[in-house]
């Protein structure tokens, strides 16, 4: 049974590294057009907008994050970071950044998202009934409990969500410049 918590720790110590080294071989392997960048982009706002009102909602480690978008969904941030990816595989317009995609996302982030729900599961007892009413990632259509608490940009701030944005827009740089200069 320690086998998947096992990997679960593994996969968060390496998921920034990872990501690191995909991001190099996604810009190497992209093949960007006028279409799919444009298309990208227009998914890759909502995926950033998902992510930055996520942030300003959670208390990391202190509360058990209900409202906002959490109301809908148990893993708002990575769903928002689906989202980015998915623009972000449009704007590259090449099928092996797909799937390693979502290589990235069966290998890494569900045991991870399954290790901080051990976590939260430890932490606060009102996990598990939240669990019940609320998904782990695709959201619900229709909230549980409170959807509109509070957002505060303070924890916006606090959690350095506006690097997701300062990244975002030095990839659709980056894959701006490919296509003009080299074709």
């Amino acid at each position: 049974m320690s086998e998947p918590t096992t990997w679960a720790k593994i996969a968060r110590r390496i998921r920034v590294p990872l990501g690191f080294l995909f991001a190099a071989l996604y810009l190497w392997l992209a093949h960007p057009t006028h279409a799919s960048l444009l298309i990208g982009a227009a998914i890759v706002i909502p995926g950033l907008l998902i992510r930055a009102i996520a942030s300003g909602h959670v208390q990391k480690n202190e509360t058990l994050a209900t409202t906002g978008p959490y109301a809908y969904t148990r893993n708002p941030l990575y769903l928002g970071s689906l989202v980015l990816a998915i623009g972000f595989a449009i704007a590259a317009r090449n099928g092996w950044i797909g799937i390693g995609i979502v290589i990235f996302l069966l290998a890494i982030y569900l045991p991870v998202i399954r290790g901080e729900e051990e976590f939260l599961r430890s932490k606060f007892p009102e996990f598990d009934d939240y669990t019940r009413h609320v998904p782990r990632l695709l959201p619900r259509f229709t909230p549980v409990g409170k959807a509109s608490g509070s957002f505060s940009s303070e924890l916006y701030w606090k959690h350095r969500e506006y690097n997701a944005l300062l990244g975002s827009l030095a990839i659709l740089a980056v894959l701006i410049a490919k296509m003009l200069w080299i074709k």
